[in-house]
């Protein structure tokens, strides 16, 4: 196992230990744990990139890394009303309807291709940013305005990026279905 693979595992090994501080209310410590995992996520791709390291596992390792540090991270701060419930629901129902999608596409056409586009990116950074300043301000440190920003941005790129994946597979689909019909 290479190095950037055995971050992306940390970061997986990692969402335990994050529930356990949010739910124990050791926020600063989960802060600490949420940021050195956001840093890691970081760290992995420009190192398999860096040092030619990028793997089949490390694609699969890296965004699992990422929907299970996230989706956990909602959850849990949702539960402990840090969080609407409107926009844990809109961040799960998200992810269900990509997964979803992939599985239908690749039943369809026999084929799946997994190429994140760049709102799925944007979205991944935006809802790791609300999660780490809500950890902070939860804390007891100011900045609501701030709070309601990131809240409605990272509902904003969570749309966005869903009705993306869905566009782009229906598109997938239909031209598969030509090149069947031809």
């Amino acid at each position: 196992m290479n190095l950037p693979n055995l971050l992306s595992l940390l970061r997986i090994l990692s969402v335990p230990v994050l529930i356990w501080l949010v739910i124990e209310n050791h926020l600063t410590a989960a802060l600490v744990v949420f940021a050195c995992s956001g840093l890691t996520d970081a760290l992995d791709g420009y190192l398999a990139k860096r040092w030619h390291q990028e793997t089949e596992l490390g694609r699969h390792l890296d965004p699992l890394a990422d929907k299970l540090l996230l989706l956990s991270g909602y959850i849990t701060l949702t539960v402990l009303g840090l969080l609407p419930l409107w926009l844990t629901l809109l961040v799960v129902t998200r992810d269900v309807v990509i997964i979803g999608g992939a599985v239908i596409y690749q039943m369809m056409t026999g084929t799946l291709r997994i190429e994140p586009l760049w709102i799925s990116k944007w979205n991944t950074v935006n809802q790791m940013v609300l999660l780490f300043w809500v950890l902070y301000t939860a804390e007891g440190h100011f900045a609501t305005l701030w709070l309601d920003l990131l809240i409605g941005l990272t509902a904003l790129t969570t749309c966005l990026s869903g009705g993306s994946y869905v566009l782009r597979w229906s598109r997938y689909a239909a031209e598969q279905e030509r090149i069947k019909q031809a």
